[in-house]
C-alpha cells in the first residue's frame, strides 16, 4: 500500500498536479532607526552597481560622433579658453609653470567632480519605470553616476600626462597620491549629489539651479588662480571647499608645487565626510516617497 502511494505521488507530481510548497514572501519595509542606511542589502545588489554604470556609459556616448573623445574635448576646450582669458589677458599668476598645464591639472579633477555631483543629483528622474516597479537599495542609482566621470577621468589624464611630456616636467613619487585624490573627488561629489539628488525628485528646481551652481563652485574653487590669491581673512571659509585640497593636491603631485595645507585638506574632507553621512541619511528618508512623486 505504502509503495503504490509513493508512486501515485510520484506520477502526480510528474503531472503537475502536485505543487512544491511556495517560498516565504520577503517584506520590504522602510526604515526605523535614524541611521538605518541598510548598506548590507547595498552590498548584496552590488553587481548592480556595474550595470548601471556600464548602462550610463552606453547612453551618454550613444549616437554621438567623437564618443568618449567628449571626455577629453570638454577639459581641453575648458582649459584653452581659460589659458586665453586668465593666462593671456588678466595674468593670472600660475606659480612659475605653464599657465595651460597650471589649468589642467585643476580641470581634471574639478571636471570629474562638476560631472559626478550633477549626474547624481539628476539621475533618480532617468530612471522612473526601475524605481517605481523593481525593488533595489536606491542608492545605487546616484553612486553609479559619480562613479562613471571616475571611469571617463581615465582619458583626461592621459592627455594631462602627454602635456607634461611636452613641456619636459616629469612627476615625481608624489604621483602615486592621484587615485587616492581622484576617490576623494568622487566621495566630494557623492556627498553634494545625495541631497540634491533627493531634492530633485520633489522639487524639479534643483535642475534649473545646477548650472549656476557648477560655475560659481569652478570660481569658488583654485581652478583658473593660485590657492594663495585668496585674502588671509577668506581662508578658514575658503578651506571649507574641499575641492580646495583636492585641486591644491593635484598640482602638489604633478608639478611639485607647494604641497597643500594639511589643515585646509583635513577641513575640507571633515565638511565633506559630515554632508556625506547627512545625506546618505536625508537620502534614506525620502527614498521611500520616491514612487509616489514620480
Amino acid at each position: 500500500m505504502r509503495i503504490a502511494n509513493d508512486a501515485a505521488t510520484a506520477t502526480a507530481v510528474v503531472r503537475g498536479e502536485v505543487r512544491q510548497p511556495a517560498a516565504p514572501p520577503t517584506v520590504i519595509a522602510p526604515g526605523r532607526g535614524l541611521f538605518d542606511l541598510d548598506l548590507a542589502a547595498v552590498w548584496r545588489h552590488r553587481e548592480l552597481l556595474y550595470f548601471f554604470v556600464w548602462r550610463d556609459l552606453r547612453v551618454r556616448h550613444k549616437q554621438t560622433i567623437v564618443g568618449m573623445g567628449w571626455a577629453i574635448l570638454q577639459p581641453f576646450l575648458t582649459m584653452i579658453v581659460l589659458t586665453v582669458v586668465f593666462g593671456r589677458f588678466v595674468g593670472v599668476p600660475s606659480e612659475g609653470w605653464p599657465y595651460s598645464v597650471f589649468v589642467y591639472c585643476a580641470l581634471v579633477p574639478w571636471t570629474v567632480f562638476a560631472q559626478a555631483f550633477t549626474s547624481a543629483s539628476t539621475t533618480m528622474l532617468g530612471d522612473p519605470s526601475l524605481i517605481t516597479k523593481v525593488y533595489f537599495p536606491r542608492l545605487l542609482i546616484p553612486v553609479a553616476a559619480v562613479v562613471r566621470p571616475l571611469v571617463e577621468s581615465v582619458y583626461s589624464l592621459v592627455v594631462l600626462l602627454a602635456m607634461l611630456a611636452w613641456y619636459g616636467i616629469v612627476p615625481g613619487w608624489r604621483v602615486v597620491t592621484l587615485p587616492v585624490l581622484l576617490m576623494l573627488t568622487v566621495v566630494a561629489a557623492l556627498a553634494v549629489g545625495l541631497w540634491l539628488a533627493a531634492l530633485h525628485v520633489r522639487y524639479r528646481d534643483v535642475g534649473h539651479v545646477l548650472p549656476l551652481v557648477v560655475q560659481l563652485w569652478m570660481f569658488a574653487s583654485p581652478v583658473a588662480y593660485p590657492a594663495r590669491l585668496v585674502p588671509e581673512g577668506w581662508r578658514a571659509v575658503y578651506a571649507l571647499n574641499p575641492m580646495v585640497g583636492v585641486i591644491e593636491g593635484f598640482r602638489w603631485a604633478l608639478l611639485g608645487g607647494p604641497a597643500p595645507d594639511v589643515r585646509t585638506l583635513a577641513l575640507g574632507m571633515s565638511v565633506m565626510a559630515v554632508v556625506l553621512i547627512a545625506g546618505a541619511v536625508f537620502f534614506r528618508r525620502l527614498e521611500r516617497t520616491f514612487a509616489d512623486v514620480l
